[in-house]
């Protein structure tokens, strides 16, 4: 296990209930100023602590009441392989600019269509791909192409993309004990400006909008706006009883439901990684999901002890981490929890 021998270990399923505090901050102190009229309620504060002890509980009572017996590694997939598939990723991904006829990132309306078929076959292909290979052949001349994925991916518009592919190649570079102090600053340097420069690029390109905010005041504004989506949310709660989920395995659009149903216009919504289940099924479904999601980490963190667990421990606690505010809705995310879910079912436990 590479991270045995760690004294704190960071990416422990715990960093989840943090960041959503976090979170809650940024979005309490954003709600301050900007467009908002009033700052975050008590009962919509109080939701979300409750999801983030709910989290914690569960992962608690996983640590304790579980462990793993010793497994062979996963082995598949050669190194060269694995280098081609990532490369097929990154040509199909530039496919899918040059079919949309540009590049979503400058044209919200390209941006709108840009999460095409291809796209979802492209991005979770780089994303496991890459993962693996950093975490079971690791060679430095591969973060060329981390480099590059961020890029080419990050042309598509979407920040969550960029931080997806750098963060979690961070995490799986931390855990085999790659991540020195220079290479540490290095990343957290890049994962912050991609990130802040997506974002604000893609806001900047959205034609109707006629404010304008400095990239940090766009990103308190993104996570008070999500929690006031929340807020208007928990009166509504139970009251689509599944209809979102349902969406979210079929050719619907979950977030633009959303933003019909809540705000009463044609809008793509973001609602926290709570504000689906509290649609579909109120606070019954939330404590389902909450814990659920801290079990099932630290069951997959458990489990994480050579190359490939690693890399997939990495990817799922990335996007676990993107959920807080984007919400789970895309089914290609879901794809990654069910890797994981074979990852289980191929170690044996004992209680």
């Amino acid at each position: 296990m590479y991270f045995s021998n760690r004294k704190i270990d960071f990416f422990h399923p715990y960093i989840v209930p943090i960041a959503i505090l976090v979170f809650l901050v940024m979005g309490y102190i954003g709600s301050f100023n900007y467009r908002f009229e009033d700052p975050l309620n008590t009962q919509t504060i109080l939701t979300v602590i409750f999801a983030a002890a709910l989290f914690t509980i569960a992962s608690f009572i996983v640590s304790k009441k579980f462990t793993i017996e010793k497994t062979a590694e996963i082995n598949f997939l050669s190194e060269k392989i694995l280098v081609l598939f990532i490369i097929l990723s990154l040509v199909l991904q530039s496919l899918n600019m040059v079919l949309l006829g540009g590049i979503p990132l400058f044209d919200s309306v390209l941006k709108a269509n840009a999460t095409t078929n291809l796209w979802r076959i492209a991005y979770p292909l780089f994303l496991i791909l890459i993962n693996i290979l950093i975490a079971k052949y690791y060679n430095r001349k591969y973060l060329i192409l981390v480099l590059l994925g961020a890029l080419v991916f990050g042309l598509n518009g979407y920040r969550t993309s960029v931080v997806g592919i750098l963060v979690s190649v961070f995490i799986s570079m931390y855990y085999i004990g790659k991540i020195s102090q220079k290479i540490g600053i290095l990343f957290v340097i890049i994962i912050a400006i991609g990130g802040l420069a997506v974002g604000y690029i893609a806001s900047q390109s959205i034609a109707t909008q006629t404010w304008t905010l400095n990239p940090v005041e766009l990103v308190f504004y993104r996570a008070a706006f999500t929690q006031e989506v929340l807020e208007k949310i928990i009166p509504l709660a139970g009251t689509t009883n599944g209809h979102i989920l349902s969406m979210i395995f079929s050719s619907g659009s979950p977030r633009s439901f959303i933003g019909n149903y809540v705000l009463h216009y044609d809008v793509c919504l973001t609602s926290t990684m709570f504000g689906p289940v509290m649609l579909d099924f109120g606070y019954i479904g939330l404590t389902i999901q909450m814990l659920f999601m801290g079990a099932f980490l630290k069951i997959i963190h458990s489990i994480a002890k050579n190359g490939v667990e690693i890399g997939i421990y990495s990817i799922i606690l990335t996007h676990t981490l993107i959920w807080i505010e984007t919400g789970p809705t895309d089914i290609m995310i879901w794809f990654l929890y069910l890797l994981g879910l074979i990852l289980i079912l191929l170690t044996k436990y004992k209680k």
